[in-house]
């Protein structure tokens, strides 16, 4: 992954047109953790997202009016006090996936569909922050809601063309164009003030331009069905701006089978995403260098438990790979499946504020979940 820096595309009203939170993302290629969809109260499209006929007509042009005007009433405007996002309707209920970014922070969201300038009520109905999801409700929905379909993302292909509806710097109801640049790619999300550093996996690269507020918009292919949520786009860590056409959206089939969980459950019980059942902080040394991750709980049962770490070890290896802070540690364990058996290097604490002896333990990984 060449990518090093990434910003949200959450468009924050208080700086009405001000760009989110910035953060390193470090180089190399990282591993793929994809979900398939489990069903439930989103629709999926019974066709391959790697048609090129699309909806009909006779033209690129026709087949692009097409789609948009199908799939632009299924996608939404979400507001909070100081924030503006996108988001999909999911089902006649007035279910709504989005970004976990774009509702963090707040608990209630008027919700303004793209026919209508009548604005709705919405609570939270679930979040998932590790994978950047949440879906809301609508509170009184209309009867006329659009629900949208949602491809299956294992099909894209590079080079499919795809358009990025959602609400950039408040422009409502936008669509842009680009093509699938790849898929299966692993990147790092930085830390805001409401949402956590998390690494996130199987996104998919688009040239559609993405800018803040379309997050949690959609990213649709020609035959109008979504296959992804506009989430993050690159930037120049040296000068500032953007790189142009070099965007990230959560693919389809990892956003259907965690929204399907919230809307049938209220939570996230089958993440797809190993987990070693902990909680911790990244440590540093006396020069301020970070040199691991420091167990602040441990969740009883789970499988940094059942490995024999404890509150205050530091974590300096996972499958032996050197861990240095907690984003490293996410980032490694992105890469990784539940069930599998790794080593873990520990360092016990002495007692006395100072390290003592080192060890490895296996630890056989668990799944995240979040209640």
């Amino acid at each position: 992954m060449v990518v090093r820096v990434l910003v949200r595309a959450l468009n924050r009203r208080l700086v009405r047109r001000g760009t989110a939170l910035v953060a390193v993302v470090g180089i190399g290629a990282l591993g793929l953790a994809g979900c398939s969809s489990s069903g439930g109260s989103s629709s999926s499209s019974s066709s391959s997202s790697t048609s090129s006929s699309g909806l009909g007509g006779s033209s690129l042009q026709a087949n692009y009016e097409s789609v948009i005007s199908t799939v632009m009433p299924s996608v939404v405007q979400i507001t909070s006090s100081n924030e503006l996002g996108s988001g999909i309707i999911m089902d006649a209920k007035g279910d709504i996936v989005t970004n976990n970014h774009v509702v963090a922070g707040s608990s209630d969201y008027k919700v303004t569909l793209s026919t209508s300038s009548e604005t709705y009520d919405a609570k939270v109905l679930g979040r998932f922050p590790q994978g950047d999801l949440a879906v809301i409700r609508l509170t009184d929905p209309p009867s006329d809601l659009k629900p949208a379909t949602f491809a299956d993302s294992a099909k894209l292909t590079v080079g499919q063309i795809v358009l990025a509806m959602g609400n950039p710097i408040g422009l409502s109801s936008s669509a842009t164009n680009g093509i699938i640049s790849a898929t299966g790619r692993t990147v790092g999300e930085p830390e805001s003030a409401n949402s956590p550093a998390t690494t996130l996996t199987d996104m998919i690269q688009t040239s559609a331009p993405i800018n803040p507020g379309n997050s949690g918009g959609a990213l649709v292919d020609l035959t109008g069905a979504v296959v992804g949520i506009p989430t993050l786009t690159a930037v120049d860590q040296d000068l500032g701006g953007t790189y142009q056409g070099i965007g990230f959206a959560i693919s389809s089939d990892t956003a259907t089978n965690i929204a399907d969980q919230i809307v049938s459950s209220g939570k996230v019980t089958d993440s797809g995403l190993a987990s070693l059942g902990i909680t911790g902080r990244s440590v540093v040394d006396t020069n301020s260098k970070p040199v691991g991750v420091g167990v602040v709980e441990v969740t009883s049962g789970g499988p940094a438990a059942n490995a024999g770490i404890v509150t205050g070890d530091v974590i300096t290896s996972l499958n032996k790979v050197a861990v240095t802070s907690m984003a490293a540690l996410s980032a490694e364990l992105s890469t990784l499946k539940p069930g599998q058996q790794v080593p873990v290097a520990i360092t016990k604490d002495s007692g006395s504020g100072s390290t003592g002896s080192s060890s490895t333990v296996t630890v056989t990984l668990g799944t995240l979940t979040v209640s």
